[in-house]
């Protein structure tokens, strides 16, 4: 049985494939409006989301399937003691194909294991967030025509953004990639994840503090936000929220083709005045996300042999 926990799960050959039929759903939508029909997606949110459990529903709905679930762990059996692998062993007698998402790291593997249909890991903890980065990647792809040769900052919550994570675990198997990693002290990229994706690889990369000393070398801006729900320090949280507000004036030095994203969702750390420049991408990753699990979906059901 084939699942996406981590995004190094998938080849760049199939993350390709992926993103050409992404490109075939915008293209022509009605193509495959059938496709799924008769077949259930279960959304397993144990933890709270609207675009990642909004996008997988509605990549379902387009794909001619159903979706049956719950979006809050006091909804499902888990607040009477249920384990993760026995929902998902009971869960697999209802769908096709299991989108969970959990606080907990490491979730979303135990269900696979325990599963007898494919899992899709949509976030877990402050660890991976496979799904996210598919957008993201069709996202950089339709907007640079390549995932090669770029200067990729990546600023904020380095140390629990997951996005993060997985968005750099995946561009680390291309050539000619430069990551400039921007952030407080405190939220600095976890080591693992320097080590296993960037030195081991000989990726160059730099860290700074300095968001507008780095703008005129990138080519891609990935912003994310300081997450209130990964501190175990309320104090720690407002100190650091504020660490980087993107503004106007803060692009004069960009390139003018730069790509900003964002997994959103935004608090503060985008000023809304840069929702209509057009190097704002943050919003066509949230449709962009809609297409690639609508190609994920396909995917996985079609190695199960069920669709």
């Amino acid at each position: 049985m084939r699942h996406l926990i981590n995004i190094l799960d998938f080849t760049t050959e199939e993350l390709l494939e992926l993103v050409d039929v992404a490109n075939d759903i915008i293209a022509d939508p009605k193509k495959y409006s059938e496709v799924c029909h008769g077949k259930k997606l279960a959304t397993l949110f144990f933890e709270p989301s609207t675009r990642t459990r909004l996008s997988f529903e509605a990549a379902m709905y387009e794909l001619g399937g159903n979706v049956i679930g719950f979006s809050a762990a006091q909804n499902s059996s888990a607040a009477k003691g249920e384990s993760v692998a026995d929902t998902a062993k009971t869960i697999s007698c209802y769908a096709d194909i299991i989108a969970m998402r959990h606080p907990k790291e490491g979730a979303p593997l135990v269900a696979a294991n325990a599963a007898s249909i494919p899992v899709i890991n949509a976030g877990d903890g402050g660890h991976n967030h496979p799904t996210q980065t598919l957008a993201d990647l069709l996202t950089i792809y339709r907007e640079k025509g390549r995932f090669d040769h770029l200067t990729v900052g990546l600023c904020g919550d380095l140390k629990f953004g997951r996005t993060v994570h997985s968005l750099i675990s995946a561009l680390s198997r291309y050539e000619g990639l430069n990551f400039v990693l921007i952030s407080p002290e405190e939220l600095k990229l976890p080591s693992y994840v320097k080590k296993d994706a960037l030195k081991e690889k000989g990726i160059p990369y730099t860290q700074t503090t300095d968001l507008e000393g780095a703008m005129p070398e990138l080519d891609i801006l990935y912003m994310t936000r300081v997450q209130r729900e990964r501190f175990f320090n309320e104090e720690d949280y407002l100190r650091l929220k504020d660490s980087y507000i993107l503004t106007p004036d803060k692009l004069k030095n960009a390139k003018p083709d730069l790509s900003i994203l964002h997994p959103l969702p935004r608090v503060n750390e985008i000023s809304v005045a840069i929702d209509d420049d057009p190097r704002a991408c943050y919003f066509k990753q949230v449709l962009n996300g809609k297409y690639m699990r609508m190609a994920l979906i396909m995917k996985l059901l079609k190695e199960a042999g069920t669709l």
